[in-house]
């Protein structure tokens, strides 16, 4: 069977592995994508350093866990989410208005809520973590 989303494989292997207390973890497939979540999560301090591994074929990504994630997910199908809008998923899908985050991509790249509300753009829900 082949595999629908490959954000959303690597979110739920990300996160179960953090669950089990896991320090490293190799995500397999990669994509562009999810290196730039995996980047957007090394920005807020969530996971530690990550290595892309070049097998001539989908690729693998090492990653560094330090124990700060609880939760992370891919958001299916990829809703539109404009300005004026986050703060009803920021409601919907974080347990506090204090931590966490949601990840859009935009027209300027792949970025968190508050990178977005700072810009004033919008984009499309990828998926959240906190």
């Amino acid at each position: 069977m082949t595999r629908m989303s490959v954000l959303a494989v690597a979110l739920r292997t990300l996160a179960g592995a953090e669950r089990r207390g896991k320090r490293q973890i190799l995500l397999r497939p990669s994509s562009k994508v999810v290196v730039k979540f995996l980047q957007v999560m090394q920005k807020h301090g969530y996971i530690g350093e990550f290595e892309l591994i070049d097998d001539h074929r989908a690729g693998k990504i090492i990653v560094n866990l330090n124990g700060r994630l609880n939760k992370c997910g891919a958001i299916s199908p990829r809703f539109d989410c404009d300005s004026n809008s986050f703060e009803k998923w920021v409601k919907n899908i974080l347990p506090s208005r204090q931590f966490g985050f949601i990840v859009l991509t935009t027209s300027s790249g792949i970025i968190d809520h508050e990178e977005a509300r700072k810009r004033n753009t919008g984009g499309k829900v990828l998926g959240f973590f906190y």
